[in-house]
């Protein structure tokens, strides 16, 4: 039940940010799930591989290459589903960022309750 309540979150905050910024676009409420589960996927099963073959590399640049790897992750998701586009890598960037802050602040709501 939990995972379903996080997929929502994230869903909404996908259609929220893609709302405001104006190099995404979301075309339906599906879509928007569908996103949110990709990248739940995306993050949950490849980051954690490419995070450990970057190792170096995020280590020199402070962990900041961490945002590259988001935005990568992003983008692929916008390859894999369709009704789901991001402009380019800037903009990638700012989406990743900004889904960071909505998740971290979404999130902690549902656990204040536990």
């Amino acid at each position: 039940m939990k995972f379903i309540l996080r997929i929502l979150l994230t869903a909404a905050a996908v259609l929220l940010i893609a709302n405001f910024l104006s190099g995404v676009q979301v075309d339906s409420y599906t879509v928007a799930i569908l996103v949110a589960l990709v990248l739940g996927l995306l993050f949950a099963f490849l980051k954690p591989i490419i995070v450990v073959l970057t190792l170096p590399i995020t280590i020199v640049t402070l962990g900041l290459f961490l945002l590259v790897i988001n935005t990568a992750l992003i983008l692929l998701a916008d390859k894999v589903v369709s009704g789901f586009s991001v402009d380019g890598f800037w903009i990638a960037m700012l989406f990743s960022i900004l889904l960071s802050i909505a998740q971290s602040l979404l999130y902690s709501l549902m656990d204040e309750k536990q």
